[in-house]
């Protein structure tokens, strides 16, 4: 009798899994497709309105390119460039944009103490409150923005974050197998955030996230 009882309840226990699993996975898919909507009509306000700073986050040269013609055409004041690597100073960023170097080098701070999108929001607080900032163009890869504005938010709650966002080249033809794994990637990141374990995705972390 014990033996029988114990495979029903063992069974049912699976069974119960099995349905969570079914469960969770559907509502990660569903919220995916919401994800892929968004980003794919992500678009900069128009017109985008003035602010008291631009931050680009590293990890595309059309982010840099986009926050220096956003700076040239003054939208905002100063501009953060987040996430540049150790050793890395303005003038790797700007050799094909060599005007803003020169006309604009002292509105522009470039930032070398984040390596994560949770270290680019720190850095961008930090920034921010030093100048004294409640408004802020943040300039990073479609795909990337909900994260990015998240972690930005949780650092720097209270400033206004406006969204201009900038599409990759892999973005910009047909969907493939790689893109989609890439943003399957992004939007598991984007949930851990919104469950409040962003610092996973810390400095203490390999890699770049």
């Amino acid at each position: 009798m014990t033996r029988p009882r114990f495979r029903r309840r063992r069974f049912r226990l699976w069974r119960l899994l099995c349905k969570l699993i079914a469960l969770a996975g559907g509502a990660w898919f569903a919220g995916f497709l919401v994800y892929l909507i968004a980003v794919y009509n992500a678009a900069p306000p128009n017109p985008l309105p003035l602010a008291d700073g631009i931050v680009a986050l590293t990890g595309g040269d059309d982010r840099i390119s986009a926050a220096l013609a956003l700076l040239g055409e003054h939208e905002a004041p100063l501009l953060l460039i987040s996430g540049a690597a150790k050793g890395t100073y303005l003038g790797d960023f700007t050799s094909d944009d060599s005007s803003a170097a020169t006309d604009y080098a002292d509105e522009i701070t470039v930032g070398h103490m984040a390596t994560t999108t949770h270290d680019n929001g720190l850095e961008i607080a930090s920034w921010a409150k030093a100048h004294h900032m409640r408004s802020l163009i943040v300039v990073t890869a479609d795909y990337h923005m909900p994260r990015a504005l998240l972690e930005i938010r949780n650092a720097l709650p209270g400033v206004r974050l406006i969204p201009n966002p900038v599409r990759p080249p892999a973005m910009r033809g047909g969907p493939s197998w790689p893109t989609l794994f890439m943003l399957a990637s992004e939007y598991s990141k984007y949930l851990v955030v919104r469950a409040g374990l962003g610092s996973l995705f810390s400095t203490s972390q390999s890699g770049n996230y």
